[in-house]
């Protein structure tokens, strides 16, 4: 008898309650905007960048992809060596994420770009130091879900592979990690869709991603907010991608599991 307006009650909270509510801010904005000023935006600067912007986002794309592949890489192998009975190097491996982790990305990319150079002679461009930087930071977050990962492997499987007699590497190569990283694709796109958003960071110095064209585009043609709306379009487009693939992996995952 109580299933019923438990159910009403639940979809009242869960569905009902949000929408009205965004429905209402949405017609709140539309009320008070100032829509003589909107009749003068002109977007068509953008098509006059499009190779610009496209260019940008190109550049977002690549770096995201390879500074979060080479961080997996690092983590998984930082995550493995975890596991190696010599305690100074899991001390280091463990300092190593735990300060990655809590520095935030735009210290870590002055640092690299400014700093390092005076310590170590060596200097690298804006774009070199934005990869560095993403790179070793997603590392060491892909460091810690990749331990996760590992420890979620049943103990029956460590036995197993022990009492049949494989190698060390053919254990990890063969039962640990595929199982292990099957646990960490979905908080891995999570991870990716993370720095995508944060690349905009890299404008500060001109990286030559997404953010620091549009920058560019609205001090040339005097169209700041066309361009940043046009961004923000393109952000949540691939935002909403991206989260959409996420939320499939997920179900996937917890099939495959089960």
């Amino acid at each position: 008898m109580l299933r019923k307006p438990i159910l009403t009650a639940s979809f009242f909270l869960s569905s009902a309650l949000p929408t009205a509510f965004a429905i209402g801010l949405i017609g709140w904005l539309l009320s008070e905007m100032d829509w003589s000023f909107v009749e003068t935006l002109d977007f068509s600067v953008i098509y006059t960048y499009r190779l610009a912007l496209l260019q940008g986002l190109v550049n977002t794309i690549l770096i995201t992809t390879f500074s979060v592949l080479i961080g997996l890489g690092l983590g998984v192998s930082f995550a493995c060596l975890l596991h190696v009975p010599f305690v100074p190097l899991r001390w280091l491996i463990l300092a190593y994420v735990e300060v990655l982790r809590d520095i935030p990305l735009v210290v870590a990319l002055f640092w690299i770009h400014f700093a390092l150079p005076l310590v170590t002679g060596v200097s690298t461009t804006a774009f070199q130091s934005g990869f560095i930087a993403m790179a070793l930071q997603s590392s060491a977050y892909l460091a810690d879900i990749a331990r996760a990962g590992i420890q979620a492997v049943p103990k029956g499987q460590w036995d197993a592979a022990d009492a049949i007699g494989l190698s060390r590497a053919w254990k990890w190569f063969e039962i640990i990690l595929p199982q292990a990283l099957r646990i960490i694709v979905p908080p891995l796109a999570n991870v990716a869709l993370g720095y995508f958003k944060a690349s905009s960071i890299l404008a500060l110095l001109s990286v030559g991603e997404l953010m620091s064209v549009a920058a560019r585009v609205s001090s040339y043609s005097f169209k700041p907010i066309e361009t940043l709306t046009t961004v923000a379009v393109i952000y949540l487009g691939l935002g909403y991608f991206l989260s959409s693939l996420t939320y499939r992996l997920e179900r996937v995952f917890k099939k495959a599991g089960t």
